[in-house]
Parts: C-alpha cells; structure tokens; sequence
C-alpha cells in the first residue's frame, strides 16, 4: 500500500472545518497524531495555495492570524474570515472559543 503524503492528510481535515468556524494548527496536528505538531501542519497550509482548501480558517491556539502573510495581501486572510460571518480584531479571532472547531470532538 502506497504510503500518502501527510499534507494531504492535512487538507482532508482542513476541507471539513465549516464556513464560520476555525481550527488551530495544534488540533489538527493532535487528531492526525503527527510527530512534528502544529508545525508540520503550517508547512501544509504554506503549501496549501492554488488548491481547494479552507486555510485561512487554521489558526494559531489562541486565535491569531498567524498565517495571514502567506495569503498574498496583508488582509486577504481576515477577509475570507469576515465574509464568513467571523469577527477578527487586531489580526485575533474575537469569541475564539465559539467558533472553535475541533476535528478530535466534530469528527469522533
């Protein structure tokens, strides 16, 4: 059985967080049990642009937009959340807790 690339692991997961909601980089690290942690899925999502997956809805565990300088324009990232119904305040996702999405607990 041909061994699949863990990026791809990563977006699989990355394309089930719904619109208006976000995850960190940590909880899709601890749900796909990778070794290099939150970290490995930051490189997946540097990797992510030019294919079909949510990105800027991956944040950092306390709901920075640590990502945003990899979407092109320094608000491209915010953008896409706000049309999505989510409220960003100084490059941080306000009510963090109640759009946080957790593939551990959604998916089980």
């Amino acid at each position: 059985m041909e061994q699949r690339d863990y990026f791809e692991d990563v977006y699989d997961v990355v394309r089930l967080i719904p619109a208006g909601r976000v995850t960190t980089y940590g909880a899709i690290a601890r749900y796909l049990s990778l070794r290099a942690g939150a970290r490995m899925v930051g490189w997946a999502m540097n990797a992510a642009h030019g294919r079909d997956v949510p990105a800027h809805r991956v944040v950092n565990r306390i709901g920075v937009l640590s990502g945003k300088h990899f979407f092109g324009n320094p608000t491209a990232m915010q953008d896409l959340l706000t049309a999505e119904g989510i409220e960003v305040k100084d490059d941080r996702v306000v009510k963090f807790s109640e759009v946080l999405w957790d593939p551990a607990t959604e998916l089980a």
